[in-house]
């Protein structure tokens, strides 16, 4: 597995695989064709059905000015290797292609020209949640000193960078009122929902501010604003809303949230490695399913539970997203998105509590839900992996 360093990518929304993906490879390619001034950029499958909601196009071309750029759009032709393909030409005076590239967005803002994960940038070698639990065991460590072992001392200051942009991105949230951008004209609800929570005492208002937080990041996310993958721009808000929440509602000090923030991007990597973190591949299930995973593993860390009951509560969490389509509304990372990430947030915390109450002790291991959610992910027809043909991107828009 690589680092979680690539769980944990800090960027601009609204969509990791559609966005930050194609903007990275588009200034790959303008850096390989010095002196070309004109390019054209197809794309397909599901990088094409949700493209324009998702603000692919604007990612690449800002990604390429100020040189002249045509963007071609095949949702109904999808590449071998993954649903999100590219193809880069540079083009010289006369239109002819002087050099051509195709590569694909594989998630997490990731791209491959494979389409699949280096396993050169590997540096744990423990790949399964049950050798990383037997490496605990014998070892006595908990995950985040795993990760410690394995990753270099920078980590740590990562992880404080992205825990601060986590934070910036719920205080803006919860501030911002008015329209997100897009035709579906969606209203800013995080600024209310902190307002009315801010009334309410006890558990209400703690699953009250929860909402709020969550809606805060996804907000941004759908504006277009600084983000943190954890693991995709469209689940980004369930882990800075559990970790804000336990900031200010338990006291938890930095030095425990950055611990939780190693264990969940551990969860991260586990499902980025063994299945797939990517919408257009599995389905919803893959991004806030996995976020809600890592949320809860960060919780149960922080809150004292050991490593099988870290284990225990990333289980749950994913378990009750199984089977979860990708199916927003005219391809817009808004609607279900966003209430989404509110719910996989509050799931993360039921998640939590119910592991942190039990032995650790269950029947079906994480390394078999995360199997069972990529077999789920193909076995799901496409209309329901992010290409806004089926589902509620179909049946939620009123004719």
């Amino acid at each position: 597995m690589e680092s979680i360093k690539e769980i944990f990518k800090i960027g601009y929304g609204p969509s990791s695989s559609h966005t930050m993906g194609p903007s990275k490879a588009a200034s790959i390619f303008l850096s390989r064709n010095p002196g070309i001034k004109k390019f054209r950029i197809t794309l397909y499958g599901s990088l094409a059905a949700t493209g324009k909601g998702h603000m692919t196009d604007q990612a690449i071309t800002d990604a390429l000015a100020p040189y002249s750029t045509e963007i071609l759009w095949y949702p109904d032709q999808f590449l071998p290797a993954h649903p999100n393909g590219l193809k880069f030409e540079a083009l010289d005076k006369a239109g002819n292609a002087r050099d051509e590239w195709i590569t694909y967005s594989i998630g997490g803002g990731d791209i491959s020209d494979t389409g699949k994960r280096d396993p050169t940038a590997n540096i744990y070698k423990l790949t399964t949640m049950d050798e990383i639990l037997a490496w605990c065991r014998e070892n006595g460590r908990t995950m985040w000193e795993f990760v410690e072992m394995h990753e270099t001392p920078a980590i740590w200051d990562h992880l404080a960078e992205v825990w601060k942009v986590m934070q910036d991105a719920v205080e803006r949230g919860i501030e911002a009122e008015g329209v997100l951008p897009g035709r579906l004209n969606l209203p800013r609800k995080a600024s209310s929902y902190y307002t009315k929570a801010r009334s309410f005492k006890g558990t209400l208002a703690r699953r009250a501010f929860t909402f709020a937080f969550a809606l805060a990041v996804s907000e941004e996310n759908a504006a277009g604003g600084k983000i943190v993958t954890a693991p995709t721009c469209g689940s980004c808000g369930v882990m800075p809303s559990v970790l804000y929440l336990l900031k200010t509602q338990y006291d938890f000090n930095e030095k425990k949230i950055l611990r939780g923030l190693a264990t969940a991007g551990l969860i991260g990597n586990l499902i980025k490695t063994n299945a797939s973190i990517s919408g257009a591949e599995v389905g919803c299930q893959g991004e806030i399913g996995s976020a809600s995973s890592m949320a809860a593993a960060a919780a149960e860390q922080m809150f004292g539970g050991t490593p099988g009951q870290v284990e225990y509560a990333a289980s749950i969490a994913m378990e009750h997203f199984l089977g979860l389509t990708c199916d927003p509304l005219f391809g817009l990372v808004q609607v279900p998105c966003i209430e989404r990430n509110a719910f996989g947030a509050a799931r993360a915390l039921d998640a939590n509590m119910y592991a942190l109450l039990s032995d650790g002790n269950h029947l079906v291991s994480f390394d078999r839900v995360i199997q069972a959610m990529k077999q789920t992910g193909h076995d799901l027809p496409r209309i329901y992996r992010e290409t806004a043909e089926g589902g509620l991107a179909v049946l939620g828009i009123k004719g």
